[in-house]
């Protein structure tokens, strides 16, 4: 930074610069005047690492990066115009200015050094009633951008819990809520069931037609289950072929109901290539299971698992129940 004078011999009106705007001018000017005022060079960086020190841009523009000291910084970059300043939090709280300040044309700054802002504070309401209205906007400005970042979290949260490929949630969502699930249907009483459905002889279906058509089989298979289901259920592709369907306030009765007909709707969909080429029906075995009092996830999924294996076992393309 270079000086190239104070602010009592420049040009610059202080009722231009809003920190001060509004406020006794007679009794600013008397500490305002021996001021430097610095010039800085495009791309230079302001900020002083070891002083806490206000800023107030007279001509030029700085850019101001999000404080790195807290680990919190998203890249998020603020511009500061002529009359606007930057680093009233550094003067508040006595720390030097953390942010990356940097000019981004050439410019000519203000400096206020951390006594005399406080001197100034003293001299005049105005400069702290300015003060405090600049920290509310900005705190408004970050409390609506922290918003927006936790929509946008929330967002990529659930995108993350959902499978590509079939639209249903992936194993991630379900390691997240079948424990949820469980604790809430043990904590209630209420019956909580899980089918889990493999498509039979897949990788004859994928070796036979390519990787393509076993893709779209899994769609087919996928839009099956979501037809056919209720609101407050829940599909999960669980990996590969093998699917899962939880079912919440369900007992096994109604849920070997369910896969039932999820059986025989599964034997019906039919996967196209395009319109001229339907392939051959899909099919799939099930296998049913109930919360059992002291149950967690683990032994609920176990138990349809082994039910699933039961169908297979027996043929293929039916439902079996845990034992």
């Amino acid at each position: 930074m270079k000086p190239i004078g104070t602010f009592g011999t420049s040009a610059y009106q202080i009722q231009a610069l809003q920190l001060f705007r509004g406020a006794d001018s007679l009794r600013i000017a008397p500490l305002l005047k021996d001021c430097p005022i610095v010039q800085v060079e495009q791309g230079e960086v302001v900020s002083d690492p070891q002083r806490a020190r206000l800023y107030i841009v007279l001509r030029g523009a700085l850019s101001v990066a999000a404080d790195m000291s807290t680990g919190m910084s998203d890249g998020t970059i603020s511009k500061v115009l002529p009359g606007e300043s930057v680093g009233e939090q550094a003067v508040l709280d006595e720390e030097a200015n953390q942010a990356a300040i940097t000019a981004l044309e050439q410019s000519e700054l203000l400096v206020i050094e951390s006594e005399l802002a406080w001197e100034l504070i003293d001299a005049a309401n105005g400069v702290a009633r300015n003060l405090l209205r600049l920290l509310s906007f900005r705190i408004r400005a970050a409390n609506a951008q922290m918003r927006k970042r936790q929509k946008l979290g929330e967002f990529y949260r659930q995108l993350s819990m959902v499978d590509g490929l079939t639209g249903l949630y992936n194993r991630a969502w379900l390691n997240d809520f079948l424990p949820q699930l469980v604790a809430s249907a043990q904590g209630t009483g209420q019956p909580l069931s899980l089918i889990m459905l493999d498509i039979d002889h897949f990788k004859k279906f994928n070796d036979s037609h390519g990787h393509l058509q076993g893709d779209e089989a899994l769609r087919a298979a996928a839009q099956v289950l979501t037809g056919a289901l209720r609101p407050t259920d829940f599909a999960v592709r669980y990996g590969g072929e093998e699917m899962m369907v939880v079912l919440p306030e369900t007992n096994v009765q109604v849920a070997e109901a369910v896969a039932g007909r999820l059986c025989q709707r599964m034997r019906d969909a039919i996967v196209f290539s395009d319109m001229r080429l339907p392939l051959p029906h899909i099919t799939s075995s099930f296998g049913v299971a109930a919360l059992g009092p002291g149950q967690d996830e683990t032994a609920l999924i176990a138990a349809a698992d082994a039910a699933l294996y039961r169908a297979k076992d027996s043929g293929r393309n039916r439902v079996e129940v845990a034992k």
